[in-house]
């Protein structure tokens, strides 16, 4: 479970902040439009009406507290600027603002954003769920049961072999390529030893993908 603090709520901000309370996440919802956070607020663990152009009531909202930021105002590129740069100064880990064009992109790196998206529906349940996990680097869903996921591997298992490690087993998990740096093993074999900085692509329940990304103790 992750703490999000979700400034914005277009389209694109409620498509993000329903995925990411459906996979069990904490997310305080932020607008300046009361008309649009009233209604809202019950589904939420916090919602605030208030402008965040004030680096003032964006220091209220504790925003070191949170695991990540992400800032999804759709109309008012200069306003999401601001804020991102009132996010990064008051001290927050993890920053993603929402961009409509290269040029938008670039000036948001500038003032300190973590990561810049373009927005679309898919982009906002991918963005949820990478937020929701730990070193998930990107995802695909297969059907609402099974996804294939490109994850981090756990530090556990380095110096390990896939045998030593027995992730299918243990995990529920396939094995289908191990990226080592720029180069893919497409069929790692069960003698294959794991290695600092490797990445696997697996295939398998989405759930429990989560669960095991989210596990420290794995």
């Amino acid at each position: 479970m992750k703490s999000v603090l979700l400034i914005g709520m277009g389209q694109f901000g409620q498509l993000l902040g329903d995925k990411l309370m459906k996979l069990g996440n904490e997310v305080m919802i932020v607008d300046k439009d009361e008309d649009i956070i009233n209604p809202l607020a019950p589904k939420y663990t916090n919602a605030v009406i208030t402008n965040c152009i004030n680096p003032d009531n964006v220091k209220s909202l504790d925003v070191p507290s949170f695991d990540a930021c992400v800032v999804t105002i759709a109309d008012d590129f200069q306003s999401s600027l601001e804020i991102t740069s009132i996010l990064k100064d008051l001290g927050a880990k993890y920053v993603v603002s929402k961009a409509n064009t290269d040029i938008q992109r670039k000036f948001l790196f500038r003032v300190g954003a973590d990561e810049v998206i373009y927005p679309n529906r898919d982009l906002a349940e991918k963005l949820a769920v990478r937020l929701n996990a730990q070193n998930v680097y990107d995802y695909i869903e297969l059907d609402e049961t099974y996804s294939i996921f490109e994850i981090a591997v756990p530090d556990k298992w380095i110096g390990k072999t896939i045998r030593e490690a027995n992730p299918r087993a243990v995990y529920n998990l396939n094995i289908l390529t191990i990226k080592k740096g720029n180069k893919i093993m497409p069929s790692p074999t069960p003698d294959t030893v794991f290695e600092q900085d490797d990445k696997m692509v697996v295939f398998g329940n989405t759930e429990k993908i989560l669960a095991f990304t989210n596990n420290k103790k794995k």
